[in-house]
């Protein structure tokens, strides 16, 4: 996410900084830093940015839930102290948050809906958001690039197919995915505008996770038999996950010109990136 946000900033003119712990990232001015450690004072005030945009996390759902106080440092009090960095240099504050603050009980959460998380990392997802300008809420992130050291479900389900082999996908989880791109314009809107408060900010399209992967197989060309339907109840999670957390983003389209895209229009987008990319 982080990436596809310095590749359109950069695109627009805008001078960026791209923050990292581990894996140097290739697009904007590399800065370092750690939010397990508390340690990144001296970083915002010498380039005093503008606008933060922050999508750092640990977002390992079951690794949260095992490990609550790595997760609370990073996501409660990381989030606290880059909020307080913030305010030291009058830079407007967006914090990416997640879906998963809600419990996944109806489905088509509106941003005035109260959260109520079933697992930690929600729970810390959810501490971190009362101390941000704005909140983005996107729900299943996906795109043409991966994360450093992960890929998203999207680029697992083509690669998988692309490969012969089966997945074994859940029927009972509903979903607003959200493509990289269309979010990282969003949240590059809501900067330029300095929006403050609550927006859901996924994809416009309310699916399974099972039609999801449908619907990949569908736009790709690629073997929609090699998609076996499962159940979450047999999957071996640590923590458990909302069943239907997906989200209205009516409010996202009335206010923003970048709109939520649907999952026709986002797919077509990424097989236009993935075929760019070669």
């Amino acid at each position: 996410m982080g990436s596809k946000i310095a590749e359109i900033a950069l695109e627009k003119g805008y001078k960026i900084y791209t923050g990292y712990c581990h894996n140097k990232p290739e697009l904007g001015e590399p800065v370092k830093l750690d939010f397990a450690k508390n340690s990144n004072s001296e970083v915002i005030q010498k380039i005093k940015p503008e606008v933060i945009i922050h999508t750092a996390a640990l977002t390992n759902v079951d690794e949260c839930e095992s490990n609550k106080e790595l997760a609370y440092k990073i996501n409660v009090k990381g989030t606290k102290r880059l909020v307080e960095l913030a305010k030291d240099v009058c830079a407007f504050f967006v914090y990416v948050s997640t879906d998963y603050v809600f419990p996944g009980d109806n489905g088509g959460y509106k941003e005035e809906d109260e959260p109520n998380p079933i697992d930690y990392y929600e729970h810390t997802k959810l501490l971190g958001e009362k101390y941000c300008d704005c909140i983005a809420r996107p729900c299943v992130i996906y795109g043409a690039k991966p994360a450093s050291g992960k890929i998203n479900f999207a680029l697992w389900i083509i690669n998988k197919l692309r490969n012969g082999e089966e997945v074994k996908i859940v029927t009972d989880q509903f979903i607003t995915p959200t493509l990289n791109t269309s979010l990282a314009k969003i949240l590059l809107e809501i900067s330029e505008r300095r929006l403050k408060g609550i927006l859901h900010t996924a994809g416009a399209t309310r699916v399974s996770r099972y039609e999801f992967a449908l619907r990949i197989a569908d736009k790709f060309g690629l073997e929609k038999d090699l998609i076996i339907s499962s159940r979450m109840e047999a999957i071996k999670w640590i923590a458990k996950r909302p069943e239907d957390s997906s989200l209205d983003t009516s409010k996202a389209s009335r206010y923003l010109k970048e709109k939520p895209l649907g999952l026709d229009m986002a797919l077509e987008i990424l097989k236009s990136e993935l075929k760019k990319k070669g």
